[in-house]
């Protein structure tokens, strides 16, 4: 197979659950000797990963103009993947366009419009309800996603929502999970004893993230601190700005470390990973990588969400504030119960997240699609219409900023 990924940013692993995701897809891809290009509109970074290492080839290509027209028709890939439905938009049409037989996948990464639905509900100080999906920007997704043959789901309960509330058929969606190696004996990790101090990590520039440090710092650390005076929160997390470095202050344990060269290795020199995320959707990296180091978790219904299926979580799941904190202290103290918590975590990645099991779904599922695209494109008749108009609207108006950006170039 020939795979094209267009990417929303150049992934970068080490900074979000997004970038651990794409490396992901990526490395399977290589594992089955597929021919991989990566292409993304956005500006290379310092963090990002060396693709070269999984031979695969990248390339710069630029949003609203004819040059990707010329790039798609001379690469004919069997596979295009869109990181995100932003990059369907822009792209989508052309790919059809000039590649029509390419099969067109998704990658949502979470459903963007759920976490916005969410944020809002939470400024308005109400609980959320699924009327609140249907905005501007929740259409826009939901079309994204009907126009294309297949759509990754990270999250059961996501993939659930398209096809009950947003009536995608099941064979256009593929619930996908982090797929992770197997994880290491916990008899190999840090210790209780040797262990110390709280957690919480997350890339800065994600709003759920920036929440949850806010909510630590205001309503949740000064009663664990009171409690415990020798515990210090570490927070980590990619790109910090200057507002959240101002909230460092060593004086009451609150501890703002910014950029994490490695997160697992700080992750499991922690005895407890706070993650009190009030809104969000997908599932949560900085919650796998606990588990992964043996490092019991305090979360919310909405970290937690579809991470663990039937199975005891790795911790402790409350969306009361009161209750977030007398766990975190009790767990913290309890050495018992904390080795019992953690062995809560391997269960659920050997249950639930292992690669070996994921891959072979994926390359086999891809594989059945790609043979039976045609067949499936006409039975999708709302994805038929979608791809007949929305399309011609996005070509219509890229075309009209294309040729605007050359008249700047005139005298």
């Amino acid at each position: 197979m020939n795979v094209l990924v267009i990417g929303y940013v150049w992934p970068e692993p080490n900074s979000s659950a997004a970038g651990s995701r794409m490396m992901q897809l990526l490395t399977c891809f290589h594992q089955q000797a597929w021919q991989v290009t990566f292409a993304s509109p956005a500006q290379q970074t310092e963090h990002m990963a060396d693709l070269t290492k999984l031979d695969i080839s990248t390339e710069n290509i630029v949003l609203n103009d004819a040059s990707f027209d010329t790039f798609i028709a001379d690469k004919r890939p069997d596979i295009v993947v869109f990181d995100r439905f932003m990059m369907e938009e822009q792209f989508g049409w052309r790919v059809e366009k000039y590649s029509p037989d390419s099969l067109r996948v998704l990658n949502t990464e979470d459903l963007h419009s759920l976490r916005q639905a969410r944020h809002q509900a939470l400024k308005q100080k109400r609980p959320f309800k699924t009327d609140d999906l249907y905005t501007e920007h929740g259409i826009r997704e939901i079309a994204a996603i009907h126009r294309c043959d297949l759509t990754l789901m990270i999250s059961e309960m996501e993939t659930k929502l398209l096809i009950d509330e947003f009536h995608l058929p099941e064979t256009h969606v593929f619930h996908l999970p982090f797929m992770l190696p197997e994880p290491e004996p916990l008899e190999s990790l840090p210790t209780f004893e040797v262990r110390q101090h709280f957690i919480s990590i997350g890339n800065f520039r994600h709003a759920p993230n920036w929440d949850a440090v806010l909510h630590l710092k205001s309503d949740i650390w000064p009663s664990i601190r009171q409690r415990l005076p020798k515990a210090e929160l570490h927070i980590y997390g990619a790109y910090p700005p200057p507002k959240a470095t101002q909230l460092h202050n060593p004086k009451e344990g609150f501890l703002v470390k910014g950029w994490a060269e490695d997160a697992q290795a700080v992750m499991q020199n922690a005895r407890l990973c706070l993650a009190p995320l009030r809104f969000g959707a997908g599932i949560k990296g900085k919650l796998v990588e606990a588990m992964q180091t043996g490092t019991p978790s305090i979360t919310t219904t909405i970290g937690a969400e579809s991470m663990h299926g039937e199975l005891p979580w790795n911790g402790v799941i409350s969306d009361d504030t009161a209750t977030f904190i007398n766990a975190a202290v009790s767990l913290y103290k309890d050495k018992d119960s904390w080795q019992w918590m953690q062995k809560n975590g391997h269960a659920i990645l050997m249950a639930r997240y292992q690669a070996k099991e994921w891959q072979t779904k994926l390359i086999n599922r891809l594989i059945l699609q790609n043979s039976l695209k045609d067949t499936l494109r006409k039975k999708h008749f709302l994805g038929l219409m979608l791809r007949h108009h929305t399309l011609k609207s996005t070509q219509y108006m890229s075309q009209w900023i294309e040729l605007k950006n050359s008249d700047k170039g005139k005298p």
